[in-house]
């Protein structure tokens, strides 16, 4: 059973879902899982028999990242995009771009880590070039997904830190 009720979704502007979840683990080794392959691909949308086939990170400011989710039946998903700030393990921005885009354009994820008394609260915004286009990934389910991928990262750092 899953917990998605620790994930916060908010709509800080007309164009921006903020999401936020506390970890209990320190700042240092969220951030790990946020940026290095292997700890990615054990946590980010895999669930549901889907896996994380592809993980390419160049983390750098200019750097590219590459992920391509394989589903149970074969079906993928890919995406990709940009890192335009990196302030480890504090905060990363970086665009994202779908291979068969479910919304137009590209959007722009800004993760803020704040570590308080060894526990990380991650707040992830995502600025989309529309208000339509906003409200059509709020309607998609998006929140859900990502709380049961946070609830795997959880278990993630939590063993990572035992």
């Amino acid at each position: 059973m899953t917990n998605t009720e620790t994930l916060q979704v908010t709509t800080p502007s007309e164009r921006e879902i903020a999401m936020t979840r506390v970890f209990d683990a320190p700042r240092g080794l969220v951030f790990d899982a946020w940026t290095k392959p292997e700890l990615l691909k054990r946590w980010l949308g895999v669930r549901n028999g889907w896996s994380l086939a592809v993980c390419e990170v160049d983390l750098g400011v200019g750097g590219a990242y590459r992920f391509v989710w394989r589903g149970p039946d074969g079906a993928e998903m890919g995406m990709g995009g940009v890192y335009r700030e990196i302030v480890a393990p504090e905060r990363l921005v970086s665009t994202e771009k779908f291979d068969d885009p479910w919304y137009p354009g590209e959007a722009l994820d800004t993760i803020v880590l704040v570590e308080e008394n060894g526990k990380t609260t991650a707040t992830t915004t995502v600025l989309y070039e529309s208000q339509e286009i906003r409200d059509a990934v709020l309607e998609s389910g998006m929140a859900r997904g990502v709380g049961e991928s946070y609830d795997v990262l959880a278990e993630l750092l939590a063993s990572a830190g035992s």
